[in-house]
């Protein structure tokens, strides 16, 4: 059995106690996927938001339950209508527009924020390679959850693959590059260089 070890969240704010912490982490994170749905990076062959980046990085980042608690928040946040998600207002706000093309990678957040954290929770967020197995491994959860209710929404006779997957691999694989070089560099800087171990 894998130990458990701490999250890079518990490490960076220490002193606190935890639910105050937990709460101050939910919030700057929820508000942090905010940010990051407006953010978009030019890319090919489509603009590039930085949102699957921050949601697999708060997993890893804040452990499972946090990381996908943290998320959740952020789901509710759009669902009491305020404008948090990619393209909002102007393609609808709430449970409209969570209920459309682009809902189930919504909820695939959360699931892959539980992945990457509870894989974190193992070591798997302290070396280059094992962090690159959990981001596309979160990825992957994403993925599952967006292309499964997009054919359900628009139909599997549509191509679904072009829509929901292709465009956007390209993009990922920066992203999980990125992450890969930044968890364990800040566990280095945080922990000091045995904490790869």
């Amino acid at each position: 059995m894998y130990p458990t070890h701490p999250t890079l969240a518990q490490k960076a704010v220490p002193g606190s106690s935890g639910l105050t912490r937990n709460l101050m982490l939910a919030v700057g994170g929820s508000l942090l996927l905010w940010a990051s749905a407006r953010l978009q990076v030019p890319f090919y062959p489509v603009p590039m938001t930085m949102q699957t980046f921050v949601v697999l990085m708060i997993g890893a980042a804040y452990g499972w339950r946090l990381g996908a608690a943290t998320v959740a928040l952020y789901l509710l946040q759009g669902a009491l209508g305020m404008p948090v998600f990619a393209g909002t207002p102007e393609k609808g706000i709430g449970l409209a527009y969570m209920a459309g093309p682009t809902g189930g990678y919504l909820v695939g957040y959360v699931a892959a924020a539980a992945v990457t954290g509870a894989l974190a929770g193992r070591g798997w967020d302290r070396r280059v390679s094992t962090t690159l197995l959990a981001m596309l491994a979160g990825t992957a959860v994403i993925y599952a959850f967006g292309i499964g209710w997009l054919g359900t929404v628009v139909g599997w006779d549509k191509p679904v693959l072009a829509w929901g997957l292709t465009p956007f691999l390209l993009g990922d694989l920066v992203k999980l590059a990125l992450a890969a070089a930044v968890l364990p560099a800040a566990w280095k800087l945080i922990a000091g260089p045995s904490s790869g171990r």
